[in-house]
């Protein structure tokens, strides 16, 4: 029997958050070993050559992939990228896996409300209300107080937000140009070549399987991108919303059996009012009438 449709979509959802769960691992992974620049600058440098040679299978050349219409959008877009993967590498050298997804998990709360100043779009009452909800889940995490509070929830925070703009940054480029590979291109390039001027600062030898796990964190990186795209199109994102919270499940597995971390209760409460946020999102945007509010 051959799946399609909405089944199809869920079966995508599924394995998008397997391979970002498992990037994520990666990422844990190799920032024991060695620093930023050149992790992001060797797996930068590998999507690059995948954008272009996708759009030279797909279209038989590659000048669509490395044009844009919107250059200041896709230069945010950009910097923010860079921003946000320097500050996640960070916070997975000190956070386990669980405490990390506490973070991921407030990125459509916070990027529904961000949609109003960005986009011009008027921010629902809902939004506001998921933010509080997923803002008291992440309190959960310290209950010593502010004395609880890390380096590496710090970095978790700067990621978050400047992660969430930067797909903000993407809704706005999509709206104005069709040229979806070029998203994917231009933060890519931006952030080789800024790692690239760090990279003669922290360069030591790799071992081959350690290119092994960035060559794979690569492909990882850029499938998942386009399993995305292919997922929400045959699924309404009220429904992919949901199922994405399956990247807590793996993060707690790859953390147990790859790291030895078991989450705390304070994590797991924390992380269920933040998916809680989500739902509540997800329910506004199933009501009738909505469209006609936004």
């Amino acid at each position: 029997m051959t799946l399609a449709g909405p089944a199809a979509g869920a079966i995508l959802i599924v394995i998008y958050t397997l391979m970002m769960a498992g990037g994520d691992g990666i990422t844990k992974f190799i920032a024991g070993r060695y620093e930023a620049p050149q992790l992001f600058a060797i797996s930068a440098l590998i999507v690059l050559a995948l954008s272009l040679a996708v759009e030279k299978w797909r279209k038989g050349e590659i000048r669509t992939a490395v044009t844009t219409t919107c250059r200041w959008a896709m230069a945010l877009r950009s910097l923010l990228t860079v921003l946000a993967s320097v500050a996640f590498f960070q916070a997975f050298r000190v956070l386990p896996m669980a405490e990390i997804f506490l973070f991921l998990a407030m990125v459509p709360v916070i990027a529904a409300v961000m949609s109003g100043p960005g986009l011009g779009e008027t921010v629902r009452p809902a939004a506001w209300t998921a933010l509080l909800i997923g803002v008291g889940g992440m309190l959960c995490l310290f209950p010593g107080g502010v004395s609880s509070i890390t380096a590496g929830h710090l970095w978790a925070a700067i990621a978050v937000l400047s992660g969430t703009a930067s797909l903000v940054s993407a809704r706005y480029i999509s709206r104005r140009e069709k040229n979806s590979l070029a998203q994917v291109f231009f933060p890519n390039a931006v952030l080789f070549v800024a790692m690239a001027c760090f990279l003669p600062l922290v360069w030591v030898p790799m071992q081959a399987s350690d290119l092994g796990w960035i060559l794979l964190y690569s492909f990882l990186a850029f499938a998942g991108r386009w399993i995305i795209v292919l997922a929400f199109g045959l699924l309404p994102a009220y429904v992919a919303t949901p199922l994405m919270n399956l990247q807590f499940v793996w993060m707690v597995a790859i953390g147990f059996v790859a790291f030895g971390e078991v989450p705390e209760a304070g994590t797991v409460i924390g992380v269920l009012l933040v998916i809680c946020s989500s739902l509540w999102l997800v329910r506004d945007e199933m009501l009738p009438g909505k469209a006609a509010t936004t």
